[in-house]
């Protein structure tokens, strides 16, 4: 897939396109079902397909003052984006400035000009262009200007609408296993591995720490049942926590996985993931974040919270969110 970071690196204008729009944040099933048909009606009329989607996200230039966190980083929506099969790619750097521009202008700037659209494939709340003035019916019109079609790809969902929203809110409140199946995959975060308090260790059960500028939007604090996988690409079962662990009177916010079941030739002490990139999946929330009496009892629930997620992760436990406690004990 080509990437273009803005429209000067296109270069020449590329061969007829298929184009479509969107911030795709998550790239959640929704995403992946108009972009399917972008890929595939490309294909069809032997069209370039092209996804255009934005950086930073418009809502946090329009109401910086509202904080969004994004649910993907802008590196891992790029990747998700190529996992469609498109042929490219173009993120536009969103601004004030940009976002003044009329729904004529930016119709003829970015599909036209740019992209040579033949055919532009949108929802049917698609909006565009200053004030979000530009909606389905002028993208109709503005087509018979610039001779290029309108493909309307209906809401898709099946109890409700997926939407970046639904992800955002399931995450929030750390539903996980709903997430994915919202996303069609396992919702990640993915970071450098650093040093922490070694408590861990000292408990015996280690934990591979992430930086805190790690890329994806952390869940929910609890522990959780997920997948960790190395910098080399090994995949191995982890339960993960996140939050500020209250039992040591901890502030900062962080996300670390006890990796467990690891090869028989990995030795605990060999096993060193100091500054590689690494990624954890989150498969189903096992609990809140509790403060526990004692040491011996916060090893108990170590060792529960390690058993349950072995049985979820072996299939052999439904992937089901807990819900949060009514009280810590």
């Amino acid at each position: 897939m080509q990437y273009w970071a803005g429209t000067a690196a296109i270069g020449i204008p590329p061969a007829p396109s298929v184009v479509t729009l969107g911030n795709f944040d998550g790239v959640h099933r929704g995403h992946q079902a108009v972009l399917k048909v972008v890929v595939d009606t490309a294909k069809q009329h032997d069209l370039k397909s092209v996804a255009v989607t934005f950086d930073p996200h418009p809502r946090l230039v329009h109401l910086p003052e509202e904080p969004l966190v994004p649910i993907v980083s802008l590196p891992q929506k790029i990747r998700l984006l190529e996992t469609c099969e498109l042929d490219a790619t173009l993120v536009i750097h969103y601004t004030l400035k940009f976002a003044a521009q009329t729904a004529e202008e930016f119709v003829k700037n970015i599909l036209v000009d740019a992209l040579n659209a033949r055919m532009v494939v949108v929802g049917a709340d698609t909006r565009f262009g200053a004030g979000n003035s530009g909606d389905i019916n002028t993208l109709r019109k503005l087509g018979k200007v610039y001779d290029f079609m309108v493909v309307e790809v209906d809401d898709i969902g099946e109890t409700e609408r997926w939407s970046s929203t639904w992800v955002r809110e399931t995450l929030t409140k750390g539903r996980v296993a709903e997430a994915s199946r919202i996303l069609g995959r396992y919702h990640s975060v993915e970071g450098e591995i650093v040093h922490g308090h070694a408590r861990g260790r000292e408990l015996g059960y280690p934990t591979a720490n992430f930086a805190n500028d790690s890329q994806g939007m952390i869940p929910a604090d609890g522990v959780y049942a997920g997948w960790f996988t190395n910098g080399s690409g090994q995949r191995l079962p982890a339960a993960i926590s996140v939050g500020s662990n209250p039992t040591f009177n901890d502030v900062v916010r962080t996300v670390e996985a006890h990796i467990f079941d690891r090869p028989e030739h990995e030795e605990l002490q060999d096993f060193n993931l100091y500054g590689q990139h690494c990624t954890v999946e989150f498969v189903a929330r096992l609990r809140g974040m509790l403060a526990f009496e004692g040491i011996e009892a916060l090893i108990d629930q170590m060792e529960a919270d390690v058993c349950k997620s072995r049985a979820i992760l072996s299939g052999n436990a439904p992937e089901i969110d807990a819900p949060e406690p009514r009280s810590a004990r």
